[in-house]
């Protein structure tokens, strides 16, 4: 029994979602393999061959993995899956592209943004924006898993020495190309891997209004920006910013809610967090009722005053 990560990385350095995504398979089986897919990636083969609780990484580089495309990348995993019993990614972006597929092409129900592991085929997942937590199995041959990597600490990054093994690249599945990637750049830690988050949200007013009370705390904080999705609706801040259910699911250290009011679908994506501290005028806002430590207060004179104190 052995079980199959599938590598999140840029062909450069390898995601840290990949290391929570080895924990959660470590519960799952003591054999843990990672595919690492792309062209030119041995750095990223490498950094996996290092992690903790790796056994062996399996190599696959080609222009054709280059991209990450879903399809090309979903018929590697499928030509190595019948040597493993689970196969595992990040409940990403990327792994949401590629389990489902895989999953499909295997005739295997998939089981999604798991958050704790019982046994070898019984898990627990949130359902209902994270109101109740489903304790589900499989019966499948080969479990194909999401991960919820908020559910599971990284493993270390250094440490281990696995055997790097090369795989012959399946050819272009020739059913999607890319036409071009904007990406964003910036100095501030990776939302998702961050130790400290501060959002906003729609009681902030304008994107103004977001940029000149959010920006100085963050910047004291040493924090990612994140944002409520009515703001992102609003145009305050970029997409990529959206923390909750329908954005990216977050538990950092610290996260600090400014004028959000704690829509469910908010709550289901960073109620996790270890502190939570909340601002908002209204004090029957549901945020309260997740908060660690909460203000009562109008946020336009409460975080100037905060950031002058930090």
């Amino acid at each position: 029994m052995t079980a199959l990560v599938i590598a999140e990385h840029d062909n450069h350095g390898l995601k840290p979602a990949t290391l929570n995504t080895i924990a959660a398979a470590l519960f799952c089986n003591p054999q843990v393999h990672v595919l690492v897919a792309g062209h030119n990636c041995d750095g990223v083969a490498q950094a996996a061959a290092q992690a903790f609780g790796v056994s062996k990484v399996l190599c696959a580089d080609a222009p054709q993995l280059a991209q990450g495309l879903a399809e090309t990348t979903a018929a590697q995993v499928l030509a190595l899956a019948s040597s493993y019993t689970h196969i595992l990614a990040p409940a990403t972006a990327f792994g949401k592209n590629i389990a489902p597929r895989v999953a499909a092409l295997l005739d295997v129900a998939q089981v999604s943004d798991i958050i704790h592991v019982h046994g070898p085929d019984t898990f627990d997942r949130p359902i209902y924006a994270g109101n109740a937590i489903a304790t589900v199995q499989s019966r499948d041959k080969t479990v194909v898993i999401t991960v919820r990597t908020t559910g599971f600490d990284a493993v270390a990054a250094s440490g281990g020495a696995a055997e790097i093994a090369r795989v012959d690249a399946v050819g272009d599945a020739g059913l999607s190309s890319l036409v071009g990637r904007e990406t964003t750049k910036s100095e501030r830690p990776e939302l998702t891997a961050a130790k400290i988050v501060v959002s906003g949200g729609r009681g902030l007013g304008s994107k103004e209004n977001f940029e000149a009370v959010m920006t100085p705390l963050a910047d004291k904080l040493g924090a990612a920006m994140g944002a409520s999705r009515a703001a992102v609706d609003a145009g305050y801040a970029p997409n990529d910013w959206q923390v909750g259910q329908t954005g990216k699911i977050v538990a950092p250290q610290l996260y600090v809610a400014v004028g959000i009011s704690g829509a469910i679908q908010h709550l289901a994506g960073m109620k996790d967090s270890k502190v939570i501290v909340a601002i908002n005028k209204d004090e029957e806002a549901p945020i309260f009722g997740v908060a660690d430590y909460g203000l009562v207060a109008d946020l336009f004179t409460a975080v100037p005053e905060m950031v002058k104190q930090i």
